[in-house]
């Protein structure tokens, strides 16, 4: 969320040294996609996912004959296990989550309860007073149907029904990594996730290095987890 395509480079170098091929792409209004969010902006979180098919569509001769990842870190991770759910997906070969869970706020540690349910919720209603998330010190500029898709799976711990998007439907393999130091999305909220995820095989992998970690520095330091990104696509139905 906010965080613009260009960050990833270091993460997409490091793929790429492992024997992938990695795209990168700006989520909506973010980063090089325009137009910016702005009080005009109805998109939410069900875009987000359609967005998600084009960029696949627009890749398909690129793919043929390879098996294909899609890797989402935070609501990038999100949006891609909406689009399977809501498409039925079938060309995809494996999703790869990094610090990616549903922030349902019971799932934090006690003390940060209140400040997560408070701060998701209030930024909600901000944004909708608004018509727009301006950004303040958080998330970057939004549209408010983004913030409000978000707030309402920290207050329930689940996606909006209005998605129509049944995560138990999606068969595709899952790896998720959780991160080291990461504050924004602990162990719980990831298994909150994919817990939703109940026909298909799920890996684990906690994410730690000697270079500092937390819920955006593990980009610098993605070498080793590179690695297994690759060993998960070999083990993938289409190696």
């Amino acid at each position: 969320m906010g965080v613009p395509a260009r960050y990833y480079r270091p993460l997409a170098a490091e793929l790429s040294r492992a024997g992938l091929w990695p795209v990168v792409a700006d989520l909506r209004g973010t980063g090089s996609s325009t137009p910016r969010p702005d009080r005009r902006s109805r998109y939410g979180y069900a875009d987000l996912a359609d967005d998600v098919g084009a960029v696949l569509e627009a890749l398909e001769d690129r793919r043929a004959g390879r098996p294909t990842l899609l890797l989402g870190h935070s609501l990038g991770g999100q949006v891609c296990a909406l689009h399977l759910a809501r498409s039925g997906d079938s060309t995809v070969d494996g999703l790869v989550f990094v610090a990616v869970g549903l922030p349902y706020w019971r799932c934090y540690p006690g003390s940060r309860r209140p400040w997560v349910l408070g701060l998701t919720q209030s930024i909600a209603v901000t944004s909708t007073v608004l018509g727009v998330w301006p950004g303040w010190s958080f998330g970057g500029r939004q549209a408010r149907g983004v913030m409000r898709d978000w707030a309402y799976t920290a207050r329930h711990g689940r996606f909006p029904a209005a998605l129509a998007a049944p995560l138990d439907q999606v068969r595709t393999p899952v790896l998720a990594v959780t991160i080291d130091h990461d504050r924004f999305t602990p162990p719980a909220t990831t298994e909150a996730l994919c817990a939703h995820l109940t026909r298909t095989p799920i890996e684990r992998l906690h994410y730690s290095a000697a270079a500092p970690l937390d819920h955006f520095r593990w980009v610098r330091a993605a070498g080793p987890l590179a690695v297994e990104v690759a060993a998960f696509s070999r083990r993938s139905p289409r190696p």
